[in-house]
Parts: structure tokens; C-alpha cells; sequence
């Protein structure tokens, strides 16, 4: 069958539709532990990052509360995913199985990142500096002229307890372009030409960053239920600057899969070990991320 220039449309008309719909009905988890903070150049200075706003009682005039300035800047990085369509499949009315390579191509995009946020974000916070200067998760952050800890040193696996209902979440995703699909099919282009070969492509800029370290908490010691109070009540009684408290309420326990069962037993147990009443059920929301494994 010979390729005209309709079947071709049709065929990309197809292919493009399947990837948008794919795209759209595609779930991601990025956005339960990041805020989008939508970019319009190369990067976007936070220098305003880090910082609270005190409410008091207005008594004379009012306070004015100079904010803080840090250096700390996310470059957008360019992101891409591209496949080949054979002509001579086209030929042969042979195309059914690109549907499910749009589709893959589409979780790819979509899910991309899920990859930042918790396969290098999150994962390597205990090495990779945010705003302060300091680890993401460190066990001196300078408050106020005090050291502050985030991280709890072991040989386990890494757990992630986070505050995700403040306005900046505990990460940033910074999106610079959206996920568009483009294609090469003129006969004259080398791909075309010299392997018969049609290209589609998804492009995409943007990238992901660290927000409050505050709003987060990383142990490597194992995930028990006296393990998990202590974090949360070292999360809840962090403090501002000023001495105030900083109203750190944790929302979400993030785990990869071979803390699944651990953490499932310590949030979701009617009763703990000693067949008591567990007070922690239900008291934050469990995220398994296989970015983590």
C-alpha cells in the first residue's frame, strides 16, 4: 500500500491523539510532595525561599518584615523521549503497535518527574545541598544561631516523613515548556531518506528542586512505631528564626517498596505489638515510590 500524503496525516493525527490522551490519564506523584512553580526563562532564583511571615496584633505602626535573601537557583535542563515508525509498516497498514509505543512514550513524559523529585531529590537529599548551603537532610541547619536536624543517621533503608499542606512543599517542580509532540516525515529528511525511517518525538524543559527542608524529615534507622514518634515530634517542634514555633504538622510517609509492610504496620495497625490502641493509625498518609528502591 502505497503512503500518500492523507494516510500519513491520518496516521500522525492518530499517534499524536493517543499520546495526548495517554499523557492526560497517566497518574503521577510528583505533585502530592512538590509545588509547580512555573518557569518563564534558562532558571528561576528562590531567593525569597526559606522564609515565614509572623501575624501579630497591629499595635502602632506596622512591622515591616525584611526577608532573608539566598542564592539559590534551578536551572531548567532540556528533557527528551524519541521512537521511529518504519515506512514499510505504514506500507503494510502494519501500525497498531505504535498506539501502545505512544503510550509508553507518554508515561514516560508524564511520569518524568516522579524520577527527579523522588529518584534523585529525595533519594540523594543527604549529599545534595538547598538553600541554606547545608544538605537537604542534615543534622546542623543553622536556625536562628541554633543547629537543627532533619536526618537521622543508620544502616536501614531511608524513610521520608514530610509536611506537604504548607504553600511551598517540601520540593519545587519548575516546568519550563510543556511535553509537545513533534515529527519528522519528509521524504528528504535523513532519517526518512537514508533508514525509512519516521520520526516522533517528545520534547519538554524544566526541572525540580528542594523548598523548606523544614517541611521534611529523612531516618535511616529502622521504621518502628518509637522510631516514627520520635521523627514526628522532632518535625513538630521545629522552630522560626525568632524563637516561635513553626506549626510543622506532617502529612505524608514516603517509603520505597521494601518498607511497604513496615510502614503499613506502623500507620494503618488497629493495635500495636502489645495489643494496644495505636495512636499513630491514620495519622499521615503512606506514598510507596518504587523511585526509591
Amino acid at each position: 500500500m502505497k503512503i500518500t500524503t492523507e494516510k500519513l496525516a491520518a496516521l500522525n493525527t492518530a499517534l499524536k491523539g493517543t499520546f495526548k490522551q495517554a499523557f492526560e490519564e497517566t497518574p503521577s506523584d510528583y505533585e502530592k510532595v512538590a509545588t509547580t512553580i512555573p518557569s518563564s526563562k534558562k532558571s528561576n532564583t528562590y531567593d525569597w525561599i526559606g522564609q515565614t511571615i509572623n501575624i501579630r496584633e497591629w499595635a502602632g505602626d506596622r512591622v515591616i518584615q525584611n526577608l532573608t535573601e539566598y542564592d539559590y537557583t534551578i536551572k531548567n535542563k532540556k528533557f527528551e523521549g524519541t521512537v521511529a515508525v518504519k515506512k514499510d509498516d505504514i506500507e503494510d497498514d502494519e501500525v497498531g503497535k505504535y498506539g501502545i509505543i505512544m503510550k509508553e512514550l507518554a508515561y514516560g513524559a508524564k511520569t518524568h518527574p516522579d524520577s527527579l523529585i523522588f529518584g534523585e531529590l529525595l533519594k540523594n537529599g543527604t549529599s545534595t545541598v538547598c538553600y541554606d548551603g547545608q544538605y537537604f537532610f542534615d543534622t546542623d541547619h543553622d536556625v536562628g544561631g541554633e543547629s537543627v536536624s532533619n536526618f537521622t543517621t543508620g544502616s536501614g533503608a531511608a524513610w521520608y516523613l514530610l509536611n506537604t499542606a504548607r504553600p511551598l512543599k517540601p520540593l519545587i517542580w519548575q516546568p519550563r515548556t510543556p511535553a509537545n509532540l513533534v515529527t519528522i516525515d519528509n521524504e528528504e529528511a535523513e532519517p526518512v531518506f537514508k533508514r525509512g525511517e519516521i520520526l516522533y518525538g517528545v520534547d519538554f524543559r524544566g526541572n525540580a528542586g528542594y523548598g523548606f527542608w523544614q517541611m521534611a524529615y529523612c531516618s535511616k534507622q529502622d521504621l518502628t512505631t518509637a522510631n516514627f514518634n520520635t521523627v514526628f515530634a522532632a518535625m513538630m517542634s521545629m522552630k522560626q528564626p525568632n524563637g516561635k514555633p513553626l506549626n510543622n504538622r506532617p502529612t505524608l510517609l514516603v517509603v520505597p517498596p521494601s518498607l511497604r509492610a513496615a510502614a503499613k504496620t506502623v500507620i494503618e495497625s488497629e493495635k500495636l505489638a502489645d495489643g494496644t490502641t495505636n495512636p499513630n493509625k491514620g495519622v499521615v498518609e503512606i506514598l510507596v515510590s518504587p523511585w526509591l528502591a
